[in-house]
């Protein structure tokens, strides 16, 4: 009992020794800012062109998200576009997202990544993959049928004994 209770007060000791060093609200470095949020649904035309320098955008340029209730703001349209679409040679500030600094970012970036969504071309069309696809399942369920219906066993013969049948059993 005496121990149970003096491991009870040093975990209750440590606890608040580790509150003095580490503070437990200490926020992440990746902590979205206010000024990253994005503001109310700009309605005039001055609230538009304010929108459009907080996101270093032309104003000309600076085409708003609808307000249908998703809470986008103030955010600009931008095309669906993922990341791996941009040109990989080009000296990106931040290489691995393919961003610069500055740019705006999609409201969906997280998306749109280079290890997700991939909005690229392809070489080969939709309905031919798909094709190609379910003519594979096809041939391997008939392939594996006919494994089934038919099958194939290693040919065995008769044990053999050395020294004419000789058997020690």
């Amino acid at each position: 009992m005496a121990a149970a209770r003096a491991g009870v007060l040093g975990v209750r000791w440590l606890q608040k020794a580790a509150r003095n060093v580490v503070p437990l609200g200490a926020r992440t470095a990746s902590h979205i800012t206010k000024d990253m949020l994005p503001g109310p649904y700009p309605k005039t035309p001055e609230e538009q062109a304010a929108a459009a320098k907080k996101y270093n955008m032309q104003v000309e340029d600076y085409e708003l998200s609808p307000d249908d209730g998703t809470g986008y703001g103030d955010c600009p349209k931008l095309p669906d576009r993922s990341l791996q679409e941009r040109d990989p040679w080009y000296d990106w500030d931040h290489p691995d997202l393919r961003l610069n600094w500055g740019e705006p970012m999609h409201w969906d970036l997280d998306m749109y990544i280079r290890n997700r969504v991939d909005t690229s071309p392809t070489p080969v069309n939709w309905n031919l993959m798909c094709k190609y696809l379910f003519g594979f399942i096809t041939f391997m369920l008939f392939t594996f049928w006919v494994g089934e219906t038919y099958p194939a066993y290693q040919p065995v013969g008769p044990k053999q004994y050395p020294y004419n049948s000789l058997y020690l059993g």
